[in-house]
């Protein structure tokens, strides 16, 4: 059997080397049209390689992903993050678990992920080939030959092919895949930071808030974690979760948006009064200056007293009921007006691609042409930042390489 691997990034390099393990005979080519294979994985996670996220409850799991999340739960039935974990250390690379739940080799280098892949691929004997981008797929009979972008390169015939060939940021970049009958979902970006330009909040650059809520005006998406205010706007965990799952919106209006902020972390508006009634009570005669709720560092908490018009050197006890009102709405309801939005690093990721009702995600299928598989982020599959992403390239390319 000849089994084809079109991408050698992430699940094109895992569903080779599964392949390899189920059909030991069979001869196994990766076809990636760059000169390097596994660019991706070398960037990823700051080039540390955040290989999965330690989450092991598979409902959980799936609520990471703003699209596929329930397509994938019998996927992460058959490979989940614990059977990553195994993988990866049973084949010499020792894993980390970090306190946000961010799985890293111990090592703290990507490359470390990559010789892995390398060593596996020479063990079993997986053939690579770079600079062999492929241009078309050829139904034929009992199997598929490819064409190739180079026009001296004779055109394949393969058993078996496995499409691995990562997000794709135009939809023109699926065509010669739409031309074989899979509905396409248009790509947009996922995961990106915001720029807020010419806004004050930017002389913040550098402040963390550990946990803030953050919502976009006019929907019902929000989401919550560590915020960080940059030198072009805001980014952290919480801006990028709300990108992911706003990713469609968003791009509808164009990046030009109201995106709420809640400094607290506290929804109910009297919860916070009742927090600054009790400063109010304690320290009567301190400055607003010199007692800080919520945990707020000093250089926020004075930005956000300016923007409420309140002096730093007035004294809690001479607030008053309007200066309350306008602390509690800063406090939980800041409002910014983003124009644009900037990539998460290199590390480009897509909403949208082939589309799930064209696979039979149970074997990584294509519905509509047959010996066809799918795996990776080609597909219109994509998570928030944490591991989710490479996880799912895990998954899918462990479930294509059944091959069944």
């Amino acid at each position: 059997m000849r089994i084809g691997i079109i991408g050698g990034g992430a699940a094109g390099f895992f569903a080779a080397i599964a392949v390899k393990e189920n059909y030991p005979n069979a001869e196994v080519i990766i076809f990636e049209k760059a000169r390097k294979v596994l660019s991706k994985v070398k960037i990823s996670g700051g080039g540390r390689c955040n290989v999965t996220n330690g989450c092991t409850s598979i409902p959980d799991l799936c609520e990471a992903y703003p699209r596929g999340g329930r397509s994938l739960k019998k996927v992460f039935h058959v490979f989940n993050t614990t059977h990553t974990m195994d993988w990866f250390q049973s084949r010499g690379v020792p894993l980390v678990i970090q306190d946000d739940n961010c799985v890293f080799p111990v090592s703290q280098d990507s490359q470390s992920i990559i010789d892995c892949f390398l060593k596996e691929c020479r063990r079993l004997g997986v053939q690579i080939k770079t600079q062999a981008g492929v241009s078309a797929i050829q139904p034929k009979d009992n199997g598929l030959e490819l064409n190739f972008l180079n026009e001296n390169q004779a055109s394949t015939f393969f058993d078996k092919v496995i499409v691995t060939t990562g997000g794709s940021p135009k939809k023109s970049g699926l065509n010669w895949l739409e031309a074989l009958g899979h509905k396409i979902e248009s790509p947009v970006p996922s995961l990106f930071t915001f720029n807020i330009p010419n806004d004050k909040v930017t002389q913040l650059m550098g402040v963390v808030v550990e946990k803030a809520t953050v919502s976009i005006q006019g929907t019902k998406l929000k989401a919550e974690g560590p915020l960080l205010i940059t030198h072009w706007g805001m980014s952290g965990p919480a801006i990028l979760k709300l990108s992911a799952f706003g990713a469609r919106l968003v791009n509808e209006k164009d990046y030009d948006f109201k995106v709420l902020v809640n400094w607290c972390n506290e929804q109910r508006s009297d919860k916070v009064l009742d927090e600054l009634h009790a400063i109010v009570m304690r320290y009567p005669n301190k400055v607003l200056a010199n007692v800080k709720p919520f945990g707020l560092s000093e250089r926020l908490w004075l930005f956000l007293l300016d923007k409420c018009e309140l002096s730093s050197r007035k004294k809690w006890s001479e607030l008053g009921k309007k200066g309350m009102n306008r602390l509690i709405n800063t406090l939980s309801n800041d409002e910014y007006s983003v124009k644009g939005i900037s990539k998460f690093r290199e590390e480009f990721v897509t909403c949208g691609g082939v589309s799930r009702k064209s696979i039979n995600l149970n074997t990584m299928e294509s519905k509509v042409c047959e010996n066809l598989y799918f795996a990776g982020e080609v597909l219109d599959i994509d998570a928030i930042t944490g591991g989710y992403n490479l996880q799912a390239a895990w998954s899918t390319g462990f479930v294509a390489a059944q091959l069944k």
